[in-house]
């Protein structure tokens, strides 16, 4: 389990075992009604990452979500590296060993590190360099063709990540429209076919995801924008130019500080890096396309800022560009600071070009090569990953071997103290271990029901929910009334449970606190050797 992140794992855990059950049920893949009970999750406006937990389906069956969480992060990991090799050693160098390095940022640079705290659908950015390829090979593959393998493969993204897709396919326009502004022959020569070619796509695009996008945006438990608040989660500007917490030397302490959270910190590529891509980009300025891609790197960055700059953890006073677009629609779905996260690729492309530029230029200089190596050593070893830290959370004997059942027969779910929240999502990586053999109450994903149109992290707030976050707040018991009792048995039937438990939380104190105010609402519990339990059944029927 990801000692930094271990709930955006549990939600991921969970969606691999809702596609096995999709699967082996014949239930909607899209739609989740075992979560969030009784009105369920809309899939489509959460990451279901669905291309990747369909195929994954035989692991998640055989060994479990847990594992194969594990196959598709490495995977994930892995593939993206290969794929950016592929697109720089065939396309765009002859070097293996620029090529090796640039990919290798691509595929491990801190950013993406950083992502692999629980995003595995952020990190699975394989199929971005052949999008990327098939879209500025149409020139020369045909309309038709290279338009409708275009499609496929936007269609394939989208069941990744539709943030990923939307994002490249920014840094993508503006690459190509900073090139065609620099070199207008070529424009006038490629923009026909071009033109055509994304035309077949956004048919064979469009056609194979209208229902789904239709589902995203208006179906059951859709919504708008992203919650209040994760608009300004912006990159600090003194990130880039510091080391991530997984890179070889990172501070978690600066990175605490810079960052929105440890999945966050997309845009700490390091001093040493920060300069050598300035030089690379003045050595090799005459170049079109290492000036259109220094163009989408800095419009990139600056989005990436947020809606206000700010420098150290302070606020600067001075609005970022973000500001402009964060209303816009598609682009008020998106989090600012992950838009560093495509700065990377850029980083890794000129990366590559310059390896191979100094290449060339030392062929018959070995003396002046190994110094330049060793300045690109001294500029990529501090970046080198370190391991994602991980701690050991087992799944209690109640859960593992199968004694909630009783509780959760007719359909009736499991409800967690407090119920599962953005910051907890314990009861959903429970659930996912036994194949969602039981529902859970509330959850962790992105639903309708925020101020002003936006969305909410879970289901609005019951008064059981503002009860027990009081109290995990305060650290002290609740005064408990016959009307909050009553509004409990509201909860809980609302909820349709069976059994109510509640883990022994790491401050004592916050526990007890719990302890006593649950069991003034509930009565007394079941104390199982790893949780206490609650039986709902003679909650609601007053014994």
């Amino acid at each position: 389990m990801h000692a930094t992140n271990g709930t955006d794992q549990s939600f991921f855990q969970w969606m691999l075992s809702h596609a096995a059950y999709a699967v082996t049920h014949g239930v909607n893949p899209m739609h989740d009604s075992m979560m969030n009970v009784p009105d369920g999750v809309n899939l489509m406006a959460n990451t279901s990452v669905l291309a990747l937990a369909i195929p994954l389906i035989p692991v998640t069956l055989l060994f479990g979500p847990a594992v194969s969480y594990l196959v598709m992060l490495t995977l994930a990991f892995v593939l993206t590296s290969c794929s950016w090799y592929w697109l720089l050693s065939r396309h765009v160098v002859t070097s293996r060993l620029a090529a090796f390095l640039g990919a290798a940022l691509c595929g491990f640079g801190p950013g993406m590190m950083s992502q692999g705290n629980g995003h595995p659908n952020l990190v699975a950015q394989f199929l971005i360099p052949v999008i990327l390829w098939a879209a500025l090979r149409l020139r020369h593959t045909g309309p038709l063709r290279g338009g409708a393998v275009l499609g496929l493969l936007v269609v394939w993204q989208a069941f990744i990540n539709e943030e990923v897709l939307f994002l490249s396919a920014i840094g993508l326009g503006l690459y190509v429209l900073a090139y065609a502004a620099l070199d207008r022959d070529a424009a006038r020569a490629a923009w026909k076919p071009m033109a055509a070619g994304l035309g077949v796509a956004f048919v064979v695009a469009g056609a194979l995801l209208a229902y789904p996008l239709w589902y995203q945006f208006f179906g059951w438990q859709s919504y708008r924008s992203l919650p209040l608040g994760v608009e300004h989660y912006g990159a600090d500007l003194a990130s880039f130019a510091s080391f991530s917490r997984l890179s070889l030397l990172g501070d978690p302490v600066v990175a605490n500080r810079l960052a929105p959270n440890a999945s966050e910190e997309n845009t700490f590529f390091g001093w040493p890096l920060l300069v050598a891509v300035v030089v690379a980009v003045a050595w090799m300025w005459r170049e079109h396309r290492v000036k259109a891609l220094a163009l989408v790197g800095v419009v990139l960055s600056l989005c990436a800022l947020g809606p206000r700059v700010m420098s150290y953890a302070q606020d600067t006073g001075i609005p970022g560009p973000w500001r402009l677009l964060a209303r816009l629609p598609l682009f008020d779905t998106v989090v600012p600071v992950r838009i560093g996260l495509f700065v990377l690729p850029v980083v890794g492309i000129l990366t590559a070009l310059a390896v191979q530029r100094l290449l060339d230029v030392t062929a018959e200089r070995p003396n002046v090569r190994r110094v330049a190596f060793i300045g690109v050593a001294v500029v990529l070893v501090p970046l080198l990953p370190v391991p994602l830290p991980a701690t050991h959370a087992p799944v209690p004997k109640f859960i593992a071997s199968g004694a909630y059942e009783p509780y959760v027969t007719g359909g009736r779910s499991m409800v967690t103290l407090p119920p599962p929240h953005a910051g907890d999502a314990t009861v959903m990586r429970w659930s996912a271990s036994r194949n969602l053999d039981f529902p859970v109450a509330a959850g962790y994903f992105l639903g309708p029901g925020g101020d002003f149109g936006t969305s909410l992290f879970g289901p609005p707030k019951r008064a059981s929910d503002h009860l027990f976050t009081k109290v995990m707040q305060t650290r002290a018991p609740y005064p408990v009334t016959d009307a909050d009792r009553s509004r409990a048995r509201d909860d809980l039937r609302f909820w349709k449970a069976g059994a109510i438990v509640m883990v022994p939380k790491a401050d004592p104190v916050q526990e007890d606190a719990m302890l006593r105010t649950a069991t003034d609402l509930y009565g007394s519990p079941t104390w199982t050797g790893e949780l206490w339990l609650w039986d709902a059944r003679t909650v609601l029927d007053g014994k």
